[in-house]
C-alpha cells in the first residue's frame, strides 16, 4: 500500500544551484512555488515536497534571500556550502541532501531558462516507470551562432570519444531515489554529472522543452568556464586525447625517419644545401608537440592526484527549511 501511495503521490524536491543569483531569485522562486503548489493541489506530488536552493558560496544576498523564503513559505528550503565549489558540486550537494527526504528530484537552474512547466511531463514519465527523465532543448534559437556551433561540436566530440551523452541536455532532469542512490556510489572528485547520470543504466526517457532567455542577472558560464567545463567532461570520461597524442607521436616519428633518409641521400649525392628554415620549423614543431603531450598527460596526472586525496566534494555549512538539519556526506 505504501509503495502504491509513493508512486501516485511522490515527494518531489526541486534542486536549484545558486551562485550570485540575487537578481533573479525573487522572480524564479515565485515561478517554482507556483508550479509546486499546483502539483500538490492536484495530488500529483506529496504536500511534503519542497524547493531546495543550494547556495554555492555566493558573494551577494543569495543566502539571505533563501533564508527569507524559507521563513515565509514552508515550500522553500536551502543549504549553504562552506565555500564556492562550482556548479557540478553544488548540484550534487543538493541531490545528495534531497535524497534523504525525496522520492524524486528535479534539478534545474535558477535563471528560469529551463521551462519549469516541463516538470509535469517528467513526473508522468516517472510514474510510467522511468528512473531518469532528461530535459532536452527542442531548439537553440536563443543562442548565438558561436555558442550553437561550439555546443554541437562538444557533443559530437564527446560521442566520438565513446562518452554517453544526451544531445542538447544540460542538467535539467528528473531522478528517482533509486537513481540517486546509485549516483551516490560514484565517488570521483572530478564531476561531470551529464556523463555520470547517463552511465547509470536505468530506464530513461526525454522531455522536450523550449529554452527561454535568462530572466535576470548575468550568465555564470562565460567562454572561459565553458571551455573548462568541456575539458572536464572529456578528461573525466575518456583517455582518447592521450591516445591521439600517442598516434600523433607515431606520425611525427615516421616523418622524422623519412626526413633522416632524405638527409642521408642528399648527403651521399652531394646536394646538401645549408639552411636554417627547415631546422627551425622542425625544432618548433617537435618542441610544441612535446609540450602539448606533457601538458595533457600532466592534466590526467593532476586528476589522479586530486582523486587520491579523497577530499570531500562539498561541505554544507548551514541548512534551513529541511525536515531536520542536514549536513554533508
Amino acid at each position: 500500500m505504501n509503495d502504491i501511495k509513493q508512486l501516485t503521490t511522490p515527494v518531489l524536491y526541486l534542486v536549484v544551484p545558486c551562485y550570485n543569483e540575487e537578481e533573479v531569485l525573487p522572480q524564479s522562486s515565485k515561478e517554482f512555488d507556483r508550479v509546486l503548489t499546483d502539483l500538490i493541489d492536484k495530488s500529483i506530488v506529496s504536500p511534503e515536497s519542497k524547493i531546495l536552493f543550494v547556495n554555492d558560496g555566493s558573494k551577494d544576498k543569495t543566502w539571505a534571500l533563501i533564508q527569507q523564503f524559507s521563513q515565509e513559505n514552508s515550500h522553500f528550503s536551502g543549504i549553504s556550502l562552506s565555500r564556492n565549489r562550482g556548479h557540478q558540486n553544488a548540484l550534487l550537494a543538493g541531490l545528495m541532501t534531497a535524497k534523504k527526504f525525496a522520492d524524486i528530484t528535479v534539478s534545474l537552474d535558477a535563471d528560469l531558462q529551463d521551462d519549469i512547466n516541463a516538470v509535469y511531463e517528467m513526473i508522468e514519465k516517472y510514474k510510467n516507470g522511468c528512473d531518469v527523465v532528461f530535459g532536452v532543448r527542442s531548439e537553440r534559437k536563443t543562442d548565438t551562432v558561436f555558442k550553437r556551433a561550439t555546443a554541437q561540436g562538444f557533443y559530437k566530440i564527446m560521442q566520438k570519444m565513446g562518452v554517453k551523452l544526451v544531445f542538447d541536455h544540460a542538467d535539467y532532469r528528473l531522478m528517482s531515489r533509486r537513481a540517486l542512490e546509485a549516483l551516490s556510489q560514484y565517488r570521483e572528485v572530478n564531476l561531470f554529472l551529464r556523463g555520470l547520470v547517463c552511465d547509470l543504466g536505468f530506464t530513461t526517457d526525454v522531455v522536450y522543452y523550449k529554452r527561454n532567455e535568462r530572466a535576470a542577472g548575468e550568465s555564470k558560464y562565460p567562454l572561459k568556464k565553458m571551455l573548462a567545463f568541456a575539458f572536464q567532461g572529456i578528461s573525466s570520461f575518456s583517455i582518447s586525447p592521450i591516445r591521439w597524442i600517442t598516434g600523433l607521436g607515431f606520425l611525427v616519428s615516421f616523418g622524422s625517419i623519412l626526413a633522416v633518409l632524405y638527409a642521408l641521400i642528399s648527403l651521399i649525392l652531394g646536394r646538401v644545401i645549408p639552411g636554417w628554415t627547415s631546422l627551425l620549423i622542425s625544432i618548433w614543431f617537435l618542441g610544441g608537440l612535446q609540450l602539448l603531450a606533457i601538458g595533457l598527460i600532466g592534466e590526467y596526472i593532476g586528476k589522479i592526484y586530486l582523486e587520491s586525496k579523497q577530499r570531500p566534494r562539498f561541505l554544507i555549512q548551514k541548512a534551513v527549511g529541511l525536515p531536520h538539519d542536514s549536513k554533508a556526506d
